[in-house]
């Protein structure tokens, strides 16, 4: 757990929810499993907890419509040969059935995923924010679904209840392009270089999917130094 600094933070009265931010994207697979393990470990925090995620492309300059497999993606982008790619990719797929995700490497559709990125800002502004990151994450990883295409992703957010009309309205406007962007300007602020990347409190940083324990730790934390705070 890291120290964050950021000037435009004050600390929050006790009785308030503790503010999570998260930094992930949408193909990462690091970031499914993280937000199972953070899910795990605020589960056995008894405090208030308010979750938001923010916008980190891990490969921006992928095309939408990738032609390859996730497996030739990687050799490509990371210079591995087709052996360690198969490795990776199966050491990544057994820890994330560890906590119950069950990959489909073979399904991926490799894509860009600004577009993802939009959707999860218009299902912020709709309340529905944490659903839409779990139906992305497990319709790429898991359903073998393309999340690069508005079309598809307007099917997507039909799912969780919201409106499809709208969704390839507002996506097609590019309505939410600002707030990615926003989003991952502040990582660089931040000195973010890889996702899952959490943010408790707007003090503490956490890296990558760390156990349970890490998240209620920094959490209990938090809820000591406002208490500390209070007495003095």
């Amino acid at each position: 757990m890291t120290k964050v600094t950021d000037t435009n933070t004050t600390a929050s009265p006790s009785s308030d929810p503790i503010k999570v931010d998260i930094w992930s994207d949408v193909q990462c697979p690091w970031c499914y499993i993280g937000k199972r393990k953070f899910e795990a470990g605020a589960a056995q925090f008894s405090g208030a907890i308010e979750v938001e995620y923010h916008s980190f492309e891990l490969s921006p300059d992928t095309p939408v419509d990738y032609a390859g497999t996730p497996s030739e993606y990687l050799s490509e982008a990371k210079g591995m040969s087709p052996a360690q790619v198969a490795e990776m990719l199966e050491r990544v797929t057994g820890i994330a059935e560890s906590v119950g995700l069950h990959y489909d490497y073979d399904s991926v559709h490799q894509t860009n995923t600004v577009i993802s990125h939009e959707l999860l800002h218009y299902a912020k502004a709709h309340g529905r924010q944490i659903d839409m990151k779990e139906r992305l994450l497990k319709a790429y990883f898991i359903d073998g679904r393309h999340v690069g295409r508005i079309e598809d992703l307007a099917d997507l957010a039909a799912e969780i209840g919201l409106d499809r009309a709208d969704v390839v309205r507002a996506l097609t406007a590019h309505d939410f392009l600002a707030d990615v962007k926003a989003d991952v300007a502040l990582a660089n602020e931040y000195g973010i270089q890889g996702v899952p990347f959490f943010v408790i409190d707007g003090k503490y940083g956490i890296s990558g999917a760390q156990d349970p324990a890490t998240f209620t730790q920094a959490l209990n934390q938090i809820l000591t130094e406002r208490s500390e705070e209070k007495i003095a």
